[in-house]
């Protein structure tokens, strides 16, 4: 089975997402913040990862830099999901080492092709 780490300082956020993984035939786990997603990764790298970009104490690309520099950081693909639309946001987070980009409010529909388009599921 799959493995998915969610990253989300929303509570909400991370359950309504968890739950459409988990339709989609995923195994998830929750991050509030950056720090925790470090050791969740730490502990069992997943295949992917939905990263919100807004939280406290490290944002989405801190944790992606700090991500991509761990052994095996290269693994998992990490979706950027939040409401930044601004070319540069998108450039800057793809130099961190982001592999997709994700718009909130997002959905089981728009989440599954995103997921498609990387080979973690099948349409």
């Amino acid at each position: 089975m799959k493995t998915c780490l969610v990253v989300d300082d929303s509570r909400v956020i991370r359950k309504v997402a968890c739950a459409i993984l988990r339709e989609l035939s995923f195994q998830t786990e929750e991050a509030e913040n950056g720090a925790a997603a470090l050791s969740a990764c730490r502990r069992l790298m997943p295949d992917v990862i939905l990263l919100d970009w807004q939280m406290p104490s490290m944002t989405g690309v801190e944790f992606l830099r700090a991500l991509r520099s761990e052994t095996h950081g290269n693994h998992p693909i990490v979706v950027l999901c939040t409401t930044e639309n601004d070319a540069s946001n998108i450039s800057e987070a793809v130099n961190a080492g982001a592999d997709e980009y994700l718009m909130k409010p997002y959905d089981k529909g728009l989440l599954e092709a995103k997921l498609a388009e990387v080979g973690l599921v099948q349409r």
